[in-house]
């Protein structure tokens, strides 16, 4: 890998370093408030969190420079992962194999069974008997 020439960036040179100085002005302003006879422990705070925003604005554009120039524009793309397609179905031996339960083997549970279609059908049955309808009887032929 060649190495780039330095491009000179003087506005956004300029924006960081107004930026810096712009965030220590600011810091320097509430240590004045912070001194003064109404300042409080916020101004103090303040004072105090003005230059860390500062050496976030210097540190931010050294990290973008850095990452600029490691990305080297004359040689080719970095090489894409084949892109593969999606599965559009499970295969059968992916999955465990489901439980088998066999209803019919257990009687307690064959008779809860019953007894909720007893239920059901007693619930329909007052049903119809209330909205006074009739089931439609079939001739037998």
């Amino acid at each position: 890998m060649t190495p780039r020439p330095q491009h000179n960036r003087p506005a956004l040179i300029a924006l960081v370093v107004v930026a810096a100085l712009g965030c220590l002005a600011l810091g320097w302003w509430q240590w004045q408030r912070f001194e003064s006879a109404t300042g409080t422990g916020q101004n103090l705070g303040y004072a105090l969190q003005w230059p860390l925003f500062a050496a976030f604005a210097i540190f931010a554009y050294v990290r973008f420079v850095r990452l600029e120039r490691e990305a080297d524009p004359d040689s080719p793309a970095q090489p894409v992962a084949e892109k593969r397609e999606a599965p559009r179905e499970i295969p059968a031996d992916f999955l465990p194999e489901r439980p088998k339960v066999a209803v019919e083997d257990d009687p307690e549970t064959v008779a809860y069974n019953q007894y909720l279609a007893s239920l059901h059908a007693e619930d329909i049955k007052a049903q119809v008997d209330s909205a006074g309808l009739r089931a439609p009887e079939r001739n037998a032929g």
